[in-house]
């Protein structure tokens, strides 16, 4: 029988290299462009500035957003990131640079928090707004990115003193503490991960529990107005947890710290609750394109069913935490319906994020617009440039795991994995823009289990081994082989376009259709479909039920991509809308 609870462990992306395809040329654009034009953007607006004032190098007042220091730390990680995947000495010497002025803000007991620093320092862990415990998290994910790409262990180790100093002084709070934006939990089991130390699992495990149980305490704070319980998810306590609420971000990065803990806890009644969350929100909160968080009001949820195409909010940090979470998901029992949530969001929610040049972005994503949605260079609340420069290259992190007999490919994208027990696997494929995925065991233990996702969409395949056409079936999501060196899988994907249809309690599109191919959510752009005024297209453009959908590969287009035709419509990757000139655009077609 099936082991229904089937543990993983994920791999780092340092054991993966992305050579080929779409995530290989998004890779290059934010090394290239993105994590430079962040750093830019951090100067120019103050941020790395209010640490040179905060160690006394420069003089002057705190710029901007009490939580502006997380950005720099966000940039820094994915430096890293970049650096550990290929050496660049100019970026490593900006990053250098960085580290520097962070560190030598650092007070003597650890504390690290350049609002406070450059204020009153009285204040400090006093509101739970203040995003304190978040900024530290972001301290931590940058040391260590920033420890492994280079060796250099000023930033890690100033995380450790930040961490020391946060647990000593919440801990002595008889009241207990939440932080009002997690995100801290996943830091500190990542910190539990790298280090082997007890004590930071311990940590984040206080985090979670004190959910539910502590009165929010907010005497600074500017958003009492709907700061709420729900908000910050601290109306019950986690394993009471039956459905989302309040911000969708803040959300999605608890659910992960959860995550995190079940994966290595094995706490079932955690499981149990996240399950139930993540039914309730996938059933009635999530859009096709795998966003979340309906509403601009509070970032986040609203009611169920209710999604608006034309003023979704979708925040691009959302879809980063959805794969977050899920990724996680994945970990804890190794079922693959938590690894197709991942896709959605890789393929869709978050490379939207992302502008073709690497320099624009978007905070809102969308599922129609009049024209005058458009991607920025930078925002007063840049939390979607910096989390989208950490992510992209990260992705290798998402494409395998590991059980105790063997490798999980979760996500196809071209890549060669090598494990520290010795497997050596390489993935080719041009997916999501064709179906053909061939996967060699370079080396492996002799009859090492090798689970290969079957999409969630996928309802026609071919799978062969060596050449010879297989009859193995999907079990839990997984097709389950046993290989040995010298293998070669070869897995085809129908990639037919399909049509989709929304749940009829989403009254926003009834007698609407939209357009999938493979993972990947098209949408109608004005410039590819003339004749309708802008201001009407998202409204007016129509799909015939009996219209054929072809599919054309346009290797001239956004640097080689499928496109959809489907009837008069031009149909393009919803992932790369508004990277032309402006005009109207709908993912829902009217259906005539």
């Amino acid at each position: 029988m099936e082991n229904k609870h089937r543990r993983l462990e994920p791999i780092p992306f340092d054991r993966v290299k992305v050579l080929g395809g779409l995530w290989k040329e998004r890779i290059d654009t934010v090394r290239n462009v993105t994590t430079r034009a962040c750093v830019a953007k951090c100067e120019e607006t103050g941020r790395v500035d209010n640490f040179r004032k905060a160690s006394g190098r420069m003089k002057g007042e705190f710029e901007g957003i009490f939580f502006n220091d997380a950005d720099v730390y966000k940039t820094i990680e994915a430096i890293g990131y970049v650096l550990r995947d290929e050496p660049d000495d100019e970026l490593r010497a900006i990053a250098d640079k960085l580290v520097d002025e962070v560190c030598a803000a650092q007070l003597d007991d650890g504390y690290l928090f350049t609002f406070f620093e450059l204020g009153n320092l009285k204040d400090r862990w006093t509101d739970m707004d203040h995003h304190e415990a978040f900024c530290v998290g972001q301290i931590v994910e940058a040391g260590i990115a920033y420890l492994e790409a280079t060796g250099d262990r000023r930033l890690y180790e100033a995380g450790l003193r930040a961490v020391d100093q946060m647990m000593r002084t919440l801990k002595s709070y008889p009241d207990g503490w939440i932080n009002g934006h997690e995100g801290i939990e996943m830091a500190l089991v990542h910190l539990y991960r790298y280090t082997g130390e007890q004590k930071y699992l311990d940590d984040a495990i206080w985090f979670v529990e004190q959910r539910g149980h502590v009165k929010l305490r907010l005497p600074i704070s500017h958003y009492k107005t709907f700061f709420t319980d729900e908000y910050c998810q601290n109306n019950v306590p986690v394993r009471e947890l039956q459905r989302v609420t309040g911000h969708a971000v803040r959300a999605t990065y608890y659910y992960s710290g959860v995550a995190d803990i079940a994966s290595i806890t094995g706490e079932r009644a955690l499981v149990e609750a996240l399950e139930r969350v993540w039914n309730h929100l996938l059933s009635s909160n999530t859009y096709i394109t795998g966003g979340i968080g309906q509403s601009s009001f509070n970032e986040g949820f609203s009611s169920d069913y209710s999604l608006p195409n034309l003023h979704a909010y979708c925040e691009t940090c959302a879809s980063v935490g959805m794969a977050f979470w899920n990724h996680r998901m994945n970990l804890i029992d190794g079922e693959a319906k938590y690894a197709d949530v991942v896709e959605t969001q890789i393929m869709n929610g978050i490379l939207s994020g992302l502008s073709l040049s690497g320099d624009h972005y978007f905070y809102e994503n969308p599922l129609a617009s009049t024209g005058v949605a458009h991607r920025r260079e930078w925002f007063n609340v840049p939390c979607c440039p910096t989390n989208l420069v950490r992510f992209v290259p990260s992705i290798g992190g998402y494409i395998y795991a590991q059980a105790e007999d063997g490798v999980y490919v979760n996500q196809f994208i071209d890549s060669r994995l090598t494990t520290e027990q010795g497997v050596r696997l390489r993935m080719e494929t041009n997916y999501p823009w064709e179906g053909e995925i061939r996967i060699r065991v370079e080396d492996c233990p002799e009859g090492m289990a090798l689970s290969v996702r079957k999409p969630g969409w996928c309802e026609r395949w071919t799978l062969s081994v060596n050449g010879a056409a297989s009859d193995a079936q999907p079990v839990g999501g997984y097709f389950r082989l046993k290989v040995n060196a010298g293998d070669e899988i070869a897995l085809s994907l129908d990639m037919t376009p399909r049509r989709a249809y929304a749940d009829p309690r989403v009254k926003e599109d009834a007698g609407r259709v939209a357009v999938l191919r493979g993972p990947v959510v098209y949408c109608a752009e004005e410039i590819d479909n003339p004749g309708i005024p802008t201001e009407y297209f998202h409204a007016d453009a129509a799909l015939p039920k009996s219209a054929p959908l072809t599919v054309e590969s346009r290797p001239d287009l956004f640097g080689g991509v499928a496109t959809v035709r489907a009837g008069e419509l031009t149909l393009i990757p919803y992932c790369m809308w508004d990277n032309r000139s402006a005009g109207g655009m709908a993912v829902w077609l009217r259906e005539v």
